[in-house]
């Protein structure tokens, strides 16, 4: 699945849960599935970012990925755990306000995917931009991370619909 396609499937989602239920935060130190989204989305702006300093051209940069990173690109997926950030990078994201703002937010996240993804194949692959755990990353490499973070967090989503009693599939 693309990553467009995959973002696509999370809005879908969005449609089958009542404003009460994004906002569910069903234990203390567990988000909820709004908070997911939420975290979603940042981080995959941050990426974009990311990927958009690489485009600019600053300057090519010889250094490479981290072993994690070189492991992470291999298998091109996050791996089955739990990931525990550093408090500093690890604020709790906001609960929507509402439904139709979460789906803004996403529809606006996949117009910028989608005027990235026509640009980073003229984007030189030694322009770089640093990642704290994965080491120097291009844009390509910054572009690919966003579909890998959304299916990293699949499992946590449908974690959470089962403590909500849900069962929400894809169409």
């Amino acid at each position: 699945m693309n990553d467009l396609k995959l973002i696509e499937t999370y809005k879908g989602f969005v449609q089958k849960y009542s404003l009460e239920q994004l906002n569910d935060i069903p234990e203390r130190g567990v988000w909820s599935i709004g908070q997911l989204y939420n975290h979603l989305i940042c981080v995959a702006h941050e990426y974009l970012d990311s990927a958009e300093a690489c485009a600019t051209g600053k300057g090519e940069q010889e250094k490479g990925k981290t072993e994690f990173g070189e492991y992470l690109f291999n298998i091109g997926c996050f791996p089955p755990i739990k990931i525990q950030l550093p408090p500093e990078l690890n604020a709790t994201p906001d609960n929507p306000t509402s439904k139709e703002d979460l789906m803004r937010e996403l529809d606006h996240l996949m117009t910028r995917m989608e005027r990235l993804e026509r640009k980073l194949k003229d984007v030189n692959p030694n322009n770089k931009e640093a990642h704290g755990g994965f080491g120097w990353l291009n844009a390509q490499e910054w572009y690919g991370l966003v579909g890998m973070h959304f299916r990293h967090h699949l499992r946590q989503k449908y974690e959470l619909d089962q403590r909500l009693g849900l069962d929400v599939s894809p169409d």
